[in-house]
């Protein structure tokens, strides 16, 4: 890859770019349950009832990982593969990991 292709790699949009608004949605959503989750514990609620808001939360945020996840295999990894060549294999193996890291929490 020579120096103009990797800054136009660099000032790509993200492969959530489409998605964006809904992104931010999901993530506000999640913002607001840890408030909640936050007031729970504020106003010494019971155990379960916050471990269930807890497990709600994290299903939220795993959602909004998913997605983003749907998105860069659908833009970075694609486009990547359609060019080929050490850019598509670095591409995989950046998924890979990123999906590694999901898998483990």
């Amino acid at each position: 890859m020579d120096e103009l292709e990797q800054v136009e790699a660099e000032q790509a949009a993200p492969g959530y770019h489409d998605n964006k608004d809904a992104v931010l949605k999901r993530l506000r959503r999640v913002e607001g349950q840890v408030r909640g989750l936050q007031r729970l514990v504020q106003e010494d609620e019971y155990c379960i009832d916050v471990l269930t808001q807890v497990a709600a939360t994290t299903k939220a945020l795993q959602a909004v990982a998913m997605q983003l996840l749907e998105d860069h295999l659908a833009h970075c990894v694609h486009e990547a593969m359609v060019a080929g060549g050490d850019e598509a294999q670095d591409k995989v193996a950046e998924a890979m990991q990123a999906i590694a890291r999901l898998m483990r929490t």
